[in-house]
């Protein structure tokens, strides 16, 4: 079991760093190239990836919403607030969403750390 995670532009690259760190499947959207597109094509991207997206933008967390509303299939999506999460529990919380859910888990679903 496990989830490949996708890092909008938004999230710290310390986050990133520790999730690797501990061997999670991380991915941003600065290494895909998609860290300027839209909120619609950026779920769309990782979703096609396989990958749950995170994000501390909050304008991701209503379009994730949008789709869940409309019955729209996507990969998931992980939102945290960014002052009300360190970077610690962030890479934390993130790492046990990567190693104890799959992606049948995960699928058109929206949580919110710190958990």
């Amino acid at each position: 079991m496990s989830v490949a995670l996708y890092m909008d532009h938004h999230v710290h690259a310390a986050i990133t760093d520790g999730l690797r760190a501990r061997g999670i499947d991380v991915l941003t959207a600065f290494e895909d190239g998609t860290a300027d597109w839209e909120d619609d094509d950026l779920l769309q991207r990782a979703t096609e990836s396989g990958r749950v997206l995170f994000s501390q933008d909050r304008d991701l967390l209503v379009c994730g919403s949008a789709w869940q509303s409309s019955g729209r299939d996507f990969a998931g999506v992980v939102y945290a607030h960014q002052l009300e999460i360190t970077i610690g529990r962030a890479i934390n919380d993130l790492e046990l969403i990567a190693t104890a859910c799959d992606s049948e888990d995960m699928k058109s679903r929206i949580e919110f750390l710190p958990l």
